[in-house]
């Protein structure tokens, strides 16, 4: 997953609808990856965790993955929006994703609990992987849907833009292709494929440059350019369902985060965030700004 980043360093003071402050006492420190998405998961907690009375420390937008992961891990943060699929690849060592999506949750889950006391807490319902799109006019004149349908495209029609990693990659490109029924040099020429940096690729494929783009499903440029992804039919791409994850200690001091988070987590739909995501990457708006806007229109805070 990846994005934009424009973030002031603090989040938006707030209240609950109510005026209830049932985390009145609660010192939390919140982190995030530094990428569009991540940072707008941590301004949502930070401004809703302090709306409920928590005294909040605003750790987002750290650089990396590691970085983040590592502060939940040494204390020095108690909360983080985590992908399953990250978890299990590159946190827990693994090197086959479960296809399943609640299973792929669950195992991610018990392990993390087992071996670094981290509670995963219920899932959202979005899942940012990796993808493939077009220009919806485009896909409605070849008249598919789904990644299955692309050995029926006319091999002119069978471009694509993709990034480099991905097109190098054991689990990237080719065996996507193969699980297809496609491959390079024989479903279509090789020089259908074009090699292009990761934010390239989303105006490359709305200009025309390829027919097919690898996207992150809940990237704001998808909808800003009226882009369709393609359903990865036979469940290729790992599940990436996001969630918070705590520190066990933390839960086990304040077990009301758990009924604080479960309505909002369920609020957090592909069209949601792809709708938050282009308010930043797209609109120009803060993080911040877009996290308390969101909180306050789906009823969760007043401000």
């Amino acid at each position: 997953a990846c994005g934009l980043v424009s973030s002031s360093g603090t989040f938006r003071p707030a209240s609950l609808p109510g005026g209830e402050r049932p985390l009145e006492g609660t010192s939390v420190a919140v982190t995030s990856k530094n990428f569009t998405e991540q940072v707008l998961l941590g301004k949502i907690t930070a401004t809703y965790l302090a709306a409920a009375g928590a005294d909040v420390d605003d750790l987002t937008n750290a650089p990396g993955s590691m970085s983040s992961r590592q502060a939940v891990l040494n204390g020095d943060a108690d909360i983080v929006w985590e992908y399953t699929g990250t978890a299990w690849i590159a946190y827990l060592g693994e090197t086959t994703p479960i296809p399943d999506e609640r299973k792929q949750y669950e195992a991610v889950r018990d392990r993390d609990l087992e071996e670094h006391q981290l509670v995963w807490l219920d899932p959202a319902p979005m899942n940012n992987t990796y993808g493939f799109a077009g220009p919806t006019e485009t896909i409605k004149k070849l008249g598919i849907t789904k990644l299955s349908e692309l050995a029926k495209v006319p091999k002119a029609e069978l471009t694509f833009c993709v990034e480099s990693e991905f097109n190098n990659r054991n689990d990237g490109f080719d065996p996507m292709l193969k699980k297809y029924g496609l491959a390079k040099g024989t479903s279509f020429p090789e020089s259908n494929v074009k090699v292009l940096d990761t934010g390239a690729i989303y105006q490359a494929t709305d200009k025309g440059t390829c027919t097919f783009g690898e996207v992150f499903t809940t990237d704001g440029r998808i909808k800003a350019l009226d882009l369709t992804v393609l359903e990865d039919d036979k469940a290729f791409f790992p599940k990436y369902n996001v969630a918070p994850v705590l520190t066990e200690a933390v839960v086990e001091k304040h077990p009301a985060v758990r009924d604080l988070f479960d309505p909002v987590v369920k609020k957090l739909t592909d069209d949601v965030l792809i709708d938050l995501n282009a308010r930043v990457d797209v609109d120009g708006q803060d993080p911040a700004d877009v996290a308390i806007a969101w909180l306050r229109e789906a009823g969760f805070i007043k401000a």
